[in-house]
């Protein structure tokens, strides 16, 4: 005999179908909890690991992010720095102008008048730092000395005062003697004080007779200058972003790698420059020449201020030219930076619509369940009417 209870069909099919719907209830509860409809490789393991593998390549390009964005701040910092040396270079370049408009002179007469020598005599001169020897024949008038001083140290620079018997020097340059001999000779007061050195050679004192204007004024502004180019040093090496400096100088350790994607097979590599004054092949004005280079020292030299000045002007060249290689760079990356980033939104949506829930479908679902689950009660209720009215024969 046996122990189960009977049902009709049409109860069990009932039961079997508030079963379903109370599955399919818990299904659609879940989804609206968690939002996925693929929540683990149970659910469905193709869509689950597929998801899965976007949101890792999503994550390791959000990782590489943060170095292209620390990558572009690194470009900015440099071409910062090079528009910053490109004020340096340009105020240097008006402190070696106004040095070259600086006009040197050396001024004065002769305390004592001219005497003609029965021999001929040699006086020797320093011409702005360069050596040079006026040759004055034998019983020379002044006339003839006048001559001859000019032809050493430029037409004009020599003339006689009114009484015509005392030297006028009226030189648009820096006229120095070799000994006190040769400043009597023509009668310049014998010079005091301390000598003047060019390079390897060094001249006697000024005479008291003489005046000297601008000397000074030209090695003030070559200081200037000098200090600009410290300035420029100290600017190069203060260019940095997060330990890279990209104009500080060349070598592989100060080049800039970009990674844009995780295996680092795609990648942009920006090249350090020097934009230090060395690098810039800017040299310091020393405050004397070295030998055979008389009077490159202290802007002594308009020659020597030009080719400052024609330096000056590479230098600007190089640094417009680097700004320009490091602007083209810049470019990439953040054109790189905005396709990462639209990347990896795309990468997150095509995730999520393999594994997102519609919330709004599965919010209907659960009230179509639920009606379905109340019609489904009132089934049961109804097949079991036949033996409701058999329970009220036997009462």
């Amino acid at each position: 005999m046996s122990n189960g209870v009977t049902l009709t069909a049409a109860t069990r099919q009932n039961l079997l179908s508030l079963q379903d719907t109370a599955s399919l209830t818990a299904t659609t509860q879940n989804r609206l909890a968690t939002g996925k409809k693929v929540s683990s490789a149970l659910d469905n393991p193709v869509t689950f690991f597929t998801s899965q593998s976007l949101d890792q390549r999503s994550g390791d390009l959000s990782n590489l992010l943060d170095g292209i964005s620390n990558g572009v701040q690194a470009i900015q910092a440099a071409n910062q720095g090079i528009t910053s040396i490109q004020k340096l270079v340009d105020q240097a370049k008006s402190v070696a102008n106004q040095a070259l408009s600086t006009q040197i002179t050396t001024t004065g007469t002769a305390s004592t008048a001219y005497a003609t020598s029965t021999t001929a005599t040699t006086v020797n001169l320093f011409v702005n730092g360069s050596s040079t020897a006026a040759s004055i024949p034998a019983n020379a008038t002044i006339d003839q000395a006048i001559t001859a001083l000019n032809t050493a140290v430029g037409s004009g620079s020599f003339t006689k005062d009114s009484t015509g018997t005392k030297l006028v020097m009226n030189a648009s340059s820096d006229v120095e003697f070799n000994t006190t001999a040769d400043q009597t000779l023509i009668g310049f007061a014998a010079g005091s004080g301390s000598a003047t050195t060019y390079g390897a050679t060094t001249a006697v004192a000024q005479s008291a007779d003489l005046t000297v204007s601008g000397v000074s004024a030209r090695s003030a502004l070559a200081k200037q200058y000098n200090s600009l180019l410290t300035q420029i040093d100290q600017l190069a090496g203060d260019a940095s972003y997060n330990g890279t400096n990209l104009i500080g100088g060349k070598g592989a350790n100060n080049n800039l790698t970009i990674n844009f994607n995780a295996k680092g097979n795609s990648n942009l590599q920006v090249t350090a420059t020097d934009e230090t004054s060395s690098g810039l092949n800017l040299s310091a004005i020393t405050s004397s020449s070295a030998a055979g280079t008389a009077g490159r020292g202290n802007f002594l030299l308009n020659g020597d201020i030009n080719a400052t000045l024609t330096g000056l002007t590479k230098a600007s060249n190089q640094l417009r030219s680097d700004s320009s290689t490091f602007g083209s760079a810049l470019s990439v990356v953040q054109n790189r930076q905005d396709f990462t980033k639209n990347l990896i939104n795309v990468l997150d949506t095509g995730s999520a619509n393999l594994t997102n829930a519609d919330l709004n479908a599965e919010a209907a679902n659960s009230q179509a369940l639920s009606t379905r689950q109340s019609l489904g009660i009132s089934a049961l209720s109804l097949a079991n009417t036949a033996q409701q009215g058999i329970l009220q024969l036997l009462r």
